[in-house]
């Protein structure tokens, strides 16, 4: 498939920069789905002499665009548009709910449905070590691509979860039906490597991280809703924060 030509505007009695005019044009046409995941992106010898820029001006914009994550360099395929991020507000939302609020296509995959104890979970419920716990594994994917592994621990008050509702509804859906509604949570949010585990369920190449999320939530009474445990691609996630003066 040959490269698409995006029309850019430089204007060069600008005091913005070069490079960032280029990447904040090339940033629009991916956002408004001129360039479509997967598409081949003009090479920079290219976009260069077709702009009249200097390859190092153009090499940095495309470099800001690998940066957010809306391209992707891969040795012997050049550079793509990348997959769309599913951009997650800081708030206590299922991930279900979000990506087909975005217009995603989620389907999960429910790779174990246990009842055990375990005392990093329980703690996190604020119950007793010899809790006996629902665990789920399940992964997430968007529009068949998969994007996260959930792990989930339940209190016994949710115990009549059945697998066949996890793979049709989002977690918190389900929690609803039965009148559990969770209004707060504390979570955690990290990187690191994937373990191998990981790398064959989620389809990372060796040296692409996880991003990963702890999340202890409760109900408006205090109860113990869910302890969960989930990593996701992070070339695929981002999770926005809003920060104000206090």
């Amino acid at each position: 498939m040959q490269a698409q030509q995006i029309h850019v505007t430089i204007d060069r009695a600008s005091p913005v920069p070069l490079y960032h005019q280029l990447a904040e044009q090339l940033s629009a046409a991916i956002a408004d789905g001129t360039l479509q995941p997967g598409d081949p992106f003009e090479n920079e010898v290219a976009v260069a002499e077709r702009l009249q820029l200097s390859r190092p001006t153009v090499r940095r914009a495309i470099q800001e665009l690998v940066d957010q994550g809306l391209l992707v360099r891969r040795r012997g395929l050049g550079t793509t548009v990348a997959n769309k991020k599913v951009h997650r507000n800081f708030k206590l939302t299922s991930l279900y709910d979000d990506l087909k609020r975005d217009g995603r296509h989620p389907r999960t995959v429910v790779l174990e449905f246990r009842h055990e104890t375990d005392e990093r979970a329980a703690a996190g419920l604020d119950l007793p070590a010899d809790a006996l716990l629902l665990h789920v594994i399940r992964l997430r994917l968007a529009d068949d691509r998969p994007l996260a592994l959930l792990h989930n621990w339940l209190p016994p008050s949710s115990e009549d979860l059945t697998r066949a509702e996890l793979e049709t509804k989002g977690l918190y859906a389900a929690l609803r039906d039965r009148g559990i509604k969770p209004v707060v949570a504390q979570q955690s949010i990290a990187a690191r490597m994937p373990t191998a585990w990981e790398k064959r369920h989620l389809e990372l190449g060796g040296s692409q991280p996880v991003l990963t999320m702890t999340r202890m939530a409760f109900d408006a009474s205090g109860g113990a809703v869910e302890f969960g445990d989930h990593c996701y691609r992070a070339a695929d996630y981002t999770i926005d924060l809003m920060v104000d003066e206090r």
